[in-house]
Parts: C-alpha cells; structure tokens; sequence
C-alpha cells in the first residue's frame, strides 16, 4: 500500500506574519495538487517519467508538464493517470479543500503565561497551539535564572517530553531524581508529580511537550 503523502505547500510562507499567529499561505492551484500528488505516487511505485507514461498511453513530456503544474489535466487524463498509478482519483486531489492550521514563532518570542512558580523566577512561554485541536501537542520553552527553594511540582492528563537545551539540575517525577544537562531528555507520565528539585548551574532552559 503507497502511504499518501502530507499535504503541503511547496511555495514559501509570508515571511511578514506576526510571530506565534498564523502565518498567511500564498493560494495552491489545483495544478499544483495534482502535480505535487502525482510526482509522489510516481516515485513511491519506483516508476520513471517514461514507465508512467507508457502505462497511461502519455507521452513524457505531458507526464512533466503534470508534474510540473504547467497544465490542467481532463477528467480522462485524471483516471488514466490514477489507473497507472494504481489510486483512486480521489487521491491525486489529496488536499485541495483543506486548510491545514500551523503557528510560527520567531526566536525569542511566543506567548508568556502565569503559571505556579513565576514569581520565583520561573518563565514559560507557550511557543505555539492549534485551534480546535484539543489533541494537539503543546510546546512550552521553560527558563529558570533564580536559585529559589520553592520549586513548584505539577500533574496533568496526558505524556510530557522534556528536552534540556542550557543549565543542569534534577527533575523529579514521583519517587525518582534525574540528574539532567544539556542534551538530556525525559519522557514521563504527566499524572505523576513532576518538576525541577535542584537548579545545579543557571540559567536553565528546557523544553516541554505535553500531550493530552
């Protein structure tokens, strides 16, 4: 079975969107779709422009003018290219009608939030959600600069993957220490309590992913 690719734009993002909003995407055509859809079954079946050509009765140039978006295909060419591809029509259409949602955030910045602990020095900035997934994966970059004694510890539903980027300190999750430095990484039960016990060498920076 030939797994569909991804849906996405080939074509560059507004590079002047506002940092941690959706960035404003350049239209596809359905030329661009199609071409995109077929390049990708073509090559997953293992065939050369010329063996799809000779399958769908085309000739080679037509099969790059597809792949290339330089023309618009007919519904016979659509089933003769599907029937030689070995998909349904449906396929070659993979994303037409989709808008798929994505947030960018430039370095530096995202969305600061108030959580347990922010008044000892403790910074999480959100780096980016997706609307109406409540499923979605929640990015957090999580600083620490100040050596205070209360470390707050947290439980939520779902996973959390920690990923150290500066510093060193001991993460505690339940009844268990990890001794973590740059590099290092843990993935943990979010129902267990879990925090920073000891910050060793500030500042300290992690990134979080939890997931409901």
């Amino acid at each position: 079975m030939i797994t569909p690719p991804p849906y996405h734009s080939d074509l560059p993002l507004d590079s002047k969107g506002d940092a941690d909003t959706d960035i404003s995407r350049t239209p596809v055509s359905l030329e661009q779709i199609i071409a995109g859809q077929v390049r990708h079954y073509r090559t997953a079946n293992g065939l050369s422009s010329a063996e799809l050509a000779s399958r769908t009765n085309m000739s080679k140039a037509m099969i790059s003018k597809i792949e290339s978006a330089s023309t618009s295909c007919s519904l016979t060419t659509l089933q003769r290219l599907a029937d030689g591809l070995r998909v349904p029509v449906t396929a070659l259409f993979r994303g037409a009608d989709t808008d798929r949602d994505a947030t960018f955030t430039k370095n530096g910045e995202g969305s600061v939030t108030v959580r347990s602990g922010t008044q000892h020095g403790h910074e999480y900035r959100v780096l980016g959600t997706l609307k109406g997934r409540p499923d979605a994966l929640e990015p957090t970059l999580v600083t620490l600069t100040d050596a205070s004694d209360v470390f707050p510890l947290f439980q939520h539903p779902g996973t959390e993957f920690l990923y150290m980027l500066s510093g060193k300190m001991i993460y505690g999750h339940g009844a268990y220490e990890y001794s973590m430095q740059a590099g290092d990484s843990l993935l943990l039960d979010g129902e267990g309590p879990h925090g920073p016990l000891v910050l060793i060498d500030l500042p300290i920076k992690f990134l979080a992913v939890s997931a409901k």
